[in-house]
């Protein structure tokens, strides 16, 4: 009875649009090592209420992120805040980083949009090309070696094929083996797409001191479930100069001021 009636309830919203899903309470979890609890990350579907989708009247992204969609696990979404936040480089002096390339998609994307705002500009693309690395116990998804399944060769056919002149491929563990090929002494706009909490934490601190005042820095799988080592690595940021920014979308934007912002604003 109780299973027939849960059943019809769902149908019922089911008829509005609406769908039903038990989430689970927040508890405390033990790490492998023997060290400090670390809380688990309070979860729930989130279903924003806004429907404004620009990218569906941006002809220029549409024909870049067609071609660079097999290169990239990152979504629609995300795509488009890196395609707009690579366009404040018209009005931003500082290069472009990007930790974690994999096969290119995303880091093709942004250097496409610097070339258009500014041509002067490099784009570096970092990854070990070997897989993810730094993964430990603050890790809940990821052992080390995931996303190997990629090449300097497949990045290089792709941005060959976009016909880009502004990238520089820097294959190594980074900042440890390839932070010192970095000439730029400026940054403007920095993607981190390392996936665990130690990677994550080590290209941040090598690049935010060279990040420029309005510049931005963004992690990718914030608040995605699999990628919590990331989410509690951002939540723990506390320089003064920074203001973190939760996206719904799996981004944490992460913004340089001169002035010391509060904590985390939720969206």
């Amino acid at each position: 009875m109780i299973s027939l009636l849960k059943r019809l309830v769902r149908a019922g919203f089911s008829s509005v649009g609406l769908d039903v899903h038990r989430i689970g309470r927040p508890h405390v979890t033990e790490p492998a090592q023997p060290q400090a609890l670390v809380p688990d990350i309070p979860r729930a579907i989130l279903r924003p209420k806004a429907t404004y989708a620009p990218w569906l009247a941006d002809a220029a992204f549409n024909g870049i992120y067609e071609v660079i969609r097999p290169h990239t696990v990152v979504d629609l979404y995300r795509c488009y805040e890196l395609w707009t936040l690579a366009s404040r480089l018209a009005h931003l002096p500082g290069d472009v980083i990007e930790i974690g390339v994999w096969r290119g998609g995303t880091g093709a994307l942004i250097a496409h949009k610097v070339r258009t705002v500014a041509p002067d500009r490099v784009v570096y693309l970092c990854d070990t090309f070997t897989g993810v690395v730094g993964a430990g116990h603050r890790d809940t998804q990821y052992k080390g070696g995931e996303f190997a399944n990629t090449s300097v060769e497949i990045v290089d056919e792709l941005i060959a094929r976009l016909g880009l002149n502004n990238t520089r491929i820097l294959a190594g563990i980074f900042p440890h083996e390839t932070g010192a090929q970095v000439t730029a002494n400026r940054l403007a706009l920095v993607h981190i797409d390392v996936d665990t909490h130690d990677s994550a934490k080590w290209c941040f601190e090598w690049t935010w001191p060279r990040m420029v005042p309005g510049g931005a820095t963004v992690f990718d799988d914030y608040g995605i479930q699999g990628c919590d080592g990331v989410t509690r690595m951002v939540n723990a940021i506390c320089e003064p100069d920074a203001a973190v920014i939760y996206n719904l979308n799996g981004h944490a934007i992460v913004l340089k001021s001169p002035v010391s912002p509060s904590n985390i604003i939720s969206r």
